[in-house]
């Protein structure tokens, strides 16, 4: 478990064992997590996207309290996943990463609660998993603009974005953060030392 540049993103790289058979690995191990994040995360719903290339998916993020922590895997295929901090008062506000995800080094990202998450798939088609610590919830589930210049994230310029109707309307950061539509760094905060304490 390896800590992005953002505090609450870490990406895993497991040890993948291969045989004449194929291949082995574990994707996701509690301990690892609780180590590196202070707890496990409480698994409450696994998503599945298929997506074909050049699909983006969101900017998405939810309410916090409770949030939505994930631990995203791309199963088949490969995307440019994306961490994007939009907690309000964060010393990186405002800042994001990308890490490549695919079929070849198996790689895990875990987006602690009050991230934004998105992704781009690069293949052909993509695959990718998601163990949530909270179930969906429409009416605290919210997104920012994954195209927004003031952002300015480095999608890869060979591909032409398919967005769905509702990220595409989707506001820009400024617009969120003017409508109080963001978590706080501080209630973010708050919230993790609650999960630590509990586990």
């Amino acid at each position: 478990m390896e800590p992005l540049s953002i505090d609450g993103a870490w990406c895993h790289t497991p040890r993948v064992h291969t045989d004449p058979r194929g291949a082995f690995l574990e994707t996701y191990r509690a301990h690892d997590l609780r180590e590196a994040v202070g707890h496990a995360i409480d698994l409450a719903q696994v998503n599945c996207s298929v997506s074909r290339r050049g699909v983006l998916r969101g900017i998405h993020f939810a309410d916090v309290p409770p949030g939505q922590a994930k631990y995203v895997t791309c199963l088949s295929g490969a995307i440019l996943d994306v961490v994007v901090d939009i907690r309000v008062g964060s010393p990186t506000f405002g800042q994001w990463e990308t890490v490549r995800l695919d079929e070849e080094s198996r790689r895990g990202l875990y987006v602690a609660e009050g991230l934004g998450h998105g992704f781009m798939a690069l293949s052909e088609q993509a695959t990718v998993s998601y163990l949530c610590s909270e179930p969906y919830a429409p009416g605290h589930e919210h997104g920012i603009d994954p195209l927004d210049p003031g952002l300015g994230i480095d999608w890869p310029t060979d591909l032409t974005p398919l967005l769905s109707e509702k990220d595409a309307a989707a506001p820009i950061l400024k617009e969120a953060l003017e409508t109080g539509l963001l978590p706080t760094y501080e209630a973010c905060l708050a919230y993790y030392k609650r999960l630590q304490s509990n586990h």
